[in-house]
């Protein structure tokens, strides 16, 4: 079986690719969250290797961006092990995590809307700063030569890259749906990231926008390094670009492989997928 879309032999093949080079990077273990008596996480395990795409998926409440932010160190698991680049960050502070290169996007545009696109992604930077607050504050020394050494890089290597050089200085509020995605996508990688999560980045697009950022979506895997753990609801997306998936259904793993194998899953299909929808993409 093979989901056809307007991008599918481009993303396919950069699927394809993502095998090459890998190593475990991001490795959950045993992890358990609740609230009160409400159980949301039960015993979850993945891995997000280097060099791939790996996509999250599964019915709303299933408790994905709950692990999203277990991993990014919002929420305080019970029980388990976060493990990123060979260290245990467990115990570690959700900007301590962002340090160490874990970016991620919001499922809610999570953008300031009274500031430029350009100021909007230098905040992604700044945790990469290190002029010592006075200079910061009177803005001379290091922290001038910072702010304009993060400037030139976000102009040249983010906003060309991400083609948004035409709305630079327009304000947030201004923008299209579908391009404050983008600018949120642009502040994470201003962080220089090691892995980038990305919480439904196609939610609520039309079908160009939904390519568009796609193809993005590869390229920052396959031009700039950076592999990539998504959550999405597009199966034609997550098919096409993922190079394993993993199923969660009320906050427990019930299946994962590659999209080939999942798509294969009867416990899979019976809980999401759908007989009717494995049909029609196929």
């Amino acid at each position: 079986m093979a989901i056809t879309t307007s991008f599918g032999s481009e993303c396919q093949n950069g699927a394809s690719q993502a095998g090459t080079g890998r190593h475990n990077l991001l490795q959950v273990d045993n992890l358990d969250l609740g609230f009160g008596s409400i159980k949301v996480l039960s015993d979850v395990s993945l891995r997000a290797d280097a060099g791939a795409i790996t996509a999250v998926i599964g019915p709303n409440g299933a408790g994905k961006t709950s692990l999203f932010n277990a991993i990014s160190g919002f929420y305080r698991p019970s029980a388990g092990k976060v493990t990123f680049d060979g260290e245990d960050i467990s115990h570690t502070s959700a900007d301590a995590r962002a340090e160490r290169g874990l970016a991620r996007t919001f499922q809610n545009v999570a953008l300031f809307r009274g500031m430029s696109v350009l100021d909007n992604i230098k905040l992604g930077g700044h945790v990469r700063l290190r002029s010592n607050p006075i200079s910061a504050m009177w803005y001379f020394g290091s922290a001038q030569r910072e702010e304009m050494k993060l400037r030139q890089e976000v102009e040249r290597d983010i906003i060309e890259f991400l083609e948004i050089d035409h709305i630079r200085h327009q304000s947030i509020s201004a923008l299209s749906y579908g391009l404050q995605r983008r600018v949120e996508l642009a502040r994470a990688l201003a962080m220089q990231p090691k892995l980038l999560m990305l919480d439904e980045p196609v939610a609520g697009m039309n079908r160009e926008e939904t390519e568009d950022m796609a193809r993005f979506i590869l390229d920052i895997q396959e031009e700039r390094g950076i592999p990539v753990l998504l959550i999405e609801h597009d199966m034609g997306l997550v098919m096409d670009i993922s190079s394993h998936v993993v199923v969660l259904n009320f906050g427990k793993v019930i299946g994962g492989g590659t999209p080939d194998e999942v798509r294969a899953n009867p416990e899979v299909v019976r809980a999401y997928l759908g007989s009717a929808n494995t049909e029609k993409n196929s």
